[in-house]
Order: C-alpha cells, then structure tokens, then sequence
C-alpha cells in the first residue's frame, strides 16, 4: 500500500490538474466522502462547501446512488450509442424528457458539459442547412461577456472569459459578443447600492424587507439594468439575425465569470428577441441545473422553454461523467431522412449514454423525489441568505449575492467605495486557505468568494460553513492584512 507521502508525491508529480498551477500547488488528497463530508489520505474532514465543483447534489456516498451502480454494474457497465442503446439510457432519456420545460423531448448524451453545448452549437449550425425553410448563412453565434461554456475548441470560442482562453484565440471561431448582463456594471441609474446583500432565493433584490423604499428603489434599478442589457440584445440581432444560428447564455447566473447575478426578466427577454428575430436559443444549464438555483431547472424561473437545453454536473448526482443535450421537434425531424440524404448528425463519444452514468442519473432523479430535496430547499435557502445579510455588514465586504443555494461575495478595504483589494494580494485564495485550515472546503474564482455547498447539506453544516468564513474573512482582512 502506498503511504500518504508517496501519494502526495505522485498527486503532485504525476498528476497534472484541471485549472491549477503546478508549481503553486500543495497536495490535497482525499480518500473518502461520505455526505457533505470529505476525508483526506490523513483523516481529517472538510465540509464540501463547492459541490466538488458544482456537481454533487444528495452529498458523496449516497446508499441510494450506490445501490443503483452497483446494479448496473452487474448488467451491463457499457455498451455503444452508435447504432444501438441500453435500456438504462433509454429510461434516463424518457425521465428527463419528462421534467425537461416545454418540449424538449429529444435526449443527446455526451460525457462533460463542454460535449453538451457544442453538441448543441454543431445541432443549431446544421439545423438551419436542413430544415424546411434553410438559411444556411446562419453561421455564427451570440454570447455574452464573461460567458464560460466550457473547454473544448466550439464551446471556448463562445466563451469570453479571457483568462481561460485567450490564449487560444487563433484556434477559435469569431463569436458576436454581448455585454455582461451583471446590474453592478449597468449605467449608474442602474448600479445597486454597495454593501447590501443582493438577490436572494428566486427573486432579485435587497433582502431586507424593513425597508420597503430601498428595496423598491433597487427593483427599479434592476428592471432599468435589465432593459439595458437587453436593448444591447436586440441592437446585435437587429444587425446581424440573418446570420445568426443561436444566442448561448447561462440562465440567471454566470458561476465562472464570478457568480454574476442576472436582473430579473433578461432571461425571458433573450427568449422574446430570439423568438423575434428568429434565433434558436441555447441554455446552458451545466452548473445552475438539477436545483442549484431553487426550481430543477434555472429556466422555469422565468418561464423560458429554449431551443436547446445543456446539462450535466448534477445530472448523474455528481457522481459520473455524464451530460446531455435536449432539443425539441422541430430541431430533431430537421435531421431525419434517408441514409443518401446527409442529415445525420456526425458527432458522438464512445461513453455516450453508458448504462453506469445513466443508472446514477435516474436514481438521482429517484433521490429528488423520494427525499424531496426541492421542497425542503426554501429553509436551506432562507438560512443562507441570513448569513449572507449578516456577512454584507462586515467592514471588509463590498457586497453579497444571492439566487437559491448559490452564494458570493467580494472583499474590499474600503467599504465606502467598494474597490477591490489589488489583485496580487490574492485575499479570496488566502481566505479559502484559511477555512480548509478549520475543515471547510472552498475554492475562489479570482477575487469572489462563493458558496455553492450540495442541496443535501444541513442547516447545521450550512451554518459551520459560513460561521468558518466568516472567521476567515476576519483574519484575511484584520487592519487591512493578514
């Protein structure tokens, strides 16, 4: 058996990890999780304040989820998409056509969320080659700034998170940008106050409803940032709809660009002005899918069925590489026809729709259900917007945010204006540094510190979450160093 030393050093040698700088990097290796709990090759705990990246939903060893792998397992572990199916993927298909909004009844799996939007972007590409009225000068795409769609070469290109990918522009296709839809950066009518907590649960303003003139003061603000970002919209697609395929966003909330809170209403609107200049939509649901946000799908927020739906993350309970994309009818009978006639979509993965992932998915949806982990969501949801009310006050806090069990924030040395802490002081990496010292694990995009912990955590282990950071804040910040 290898010691803990040797798997730090091969952790460290051998392994090169997503996103992290090697030569920065200090050995985190975990053995073991169970619940929102995991447990490294020493033994010591930490609360899974991320999610493992956004994915786990019911917490880490669930008997529910393991049952139905162990099961599948002792069927059939694989088998190819190409020309046949499980009868496993074919459920898992069938339940998510189910739950899906609208009509999206058509399932494409793939195996990460990057496959699943540019499976989405090829479909909406060839799409309109083939379908009964063809526009094939429907070549490019609209995106919005910071947008953050994934990795491979189609889903960095409508990207727009520069240090990700800029890089490799010269690889990349050109994409039409929109703005940032974040009411921070709207016109100053528009800007939301400094030090307030924003955006809790499935609605959009300050929480604190003891002052009724202030929070109408802010909706009104936000409906302003909200038909300025969409006048942005419509003035690209006024110009350019005739060759537009499809218009690519993150619905109600952008996690990488830093967990930028959408005003209420863009969402719908995007879907009103696609409609209008006659652009297919596509949701990317990766991170915000399966209850992050408060409802199972982001969409439903507002009421929006898009052309096209992305999921994964959360799709299999985070427990397997699984992702699909969901479209409905009259995309999929645009690629039906005989074999000469070409109409096929050529795109596919070996592990597409294996029996294993899909057998975690469905009991994944079973745990939903039988657990009801949608309704018992508004308290977890309420407790989080509590800490976060008490957190804004901090003296080194600009602001806090908020939509469902998705919470950020960023720290500043001056409250008054807001400003950040210089970059280089990398004060949200010191501060995840320090709640992992006291058995919280957190990970910072840049200067945000967010929380996004699984939607089975404890008001109890919520509270040691916050209670931790809230202590590591102090630290980070105390006279202005740490």
């Amino acid at each position: 058996m290898p010691s803990p030393a040797d798997l730090r050093h091969w952790d460290r040698h051998h392994h090169w990890h997503a996103f992290t700088q090697m030569a920065e990097y200090e050995p985190l290796v975990i053995a073991r999780a169970e619940g929102c709990r995991l447990i490294d090759i020493d033994g010591r705990e930490y609360l899974d304040g991320a999610s493992s990246m956004w994915c786990n939903v019911h917490g880490h060893n669930h008997p529910r989820i393991n049952a139905a792998i162990r099961a599948q397992l002792d069927r059939v572990a694989h088998c190819t998409a190409l020309g046949m199916g499980s009868d496993t993927s074919a459920h898992l298909a069938k339940r998510l056509a189910d739950i899906a909004p609208g009509d999206l009844e058509h399932v494409f799996f793939s195996s990460d969320g990057s496959s699943a939007v540019e499976v989405a972007l090829k479909m909406a590409f060839q799409y309109w080659r083939q379908c009964e009225s063809p526009q094939p000068e429907k070549t490019k795409y609209i995106a919005l700034g910071e947008a953050y769609h994934g990795d491979t070469l189609g889903s960095a290109s409508v990207s727009g998170i520069a240090r990700f990918h800029a890089l490799f522009k010269p690889l990349l296709f050109e994409v039409l940008r929109g703005p940032l839809p974040d009411p921070r950066n709207a016109p100053p009518h528009s800007r939301p106050v400094s030090g307030r907590h924003l955006a809790p649960a499935n609605t959009v303003e300050v929480i604190d409803a003891s002052r009724p003139a202030e929070a109408a003061g802010l909706s009104s603000r936000a409906s302003a940032a909200c038909d300025y970002f969409l006048g942005e919209i419509e003035f690209l697609l006024k110009s350019h709809h005739h060759e537009v395929a499809a218009l690519v966003v993150e619905p109600i909330v952008q996690c990488a660009a830093g967990m930028v809170m959408h005003p209420p209403g863009f969402l719908r609107g995007l879907r009103e002005l696609t409609r209008k200049y006659n652009v297919l939509l596509i949701a990317d649901e990766i991170a915000v899918g399966f209850g992050r946000t408060g409802t199972m799908f982001a969409c439903e927020q507002e009421s929006v069925v898009p052309d096209f739906l992305c999921l994964g993350k959360g799709l299999s309970g985070g427990y397997l590489p699984l992702a699909a994309t969901l479209t409905n009818d009259a995309v999929y009978h645009a690629f039906l026809g005989g074999f000469h006639t070409g109409r096929t979509l050529h795109h596919g993965h070996t592990f597409s729709g294996n029996p294993l992932a899909c057998a975690a998915g469905i009991a994944s949806l079973d745990v939903f259900e039988e657990e009801q982990t949608l309704a018992r969501l508004p308290d977890k949801i309420e407790r989080l917007s509590e800490h976060l009310c008490r957190i804004a006050e901090h003296p080194h806090v600009a602001t806090t945010r908020q939509r469902g069990l998705i919470g950020a924030l960023e720290l500043t040395p001056n409250k008054r204006t807001g400003e950040p802490y210089p970059a280089i002081e990398r004060r949200a990496w010191r501060v995840c540094r320090e709640t992992l010292a006291r058995g919280v694990w957190l990970r910072p995009l840049a200067d945000v510190l967010y929380l996004m912990p699984p939607l089975a955590i404890s008001l109890v282990g919520l509270d040691k979450i916050m209670g931790v950071l809230l202590q590591a804040i102090d630290l980070v910040t105390k006279n202005g160093d740490a």
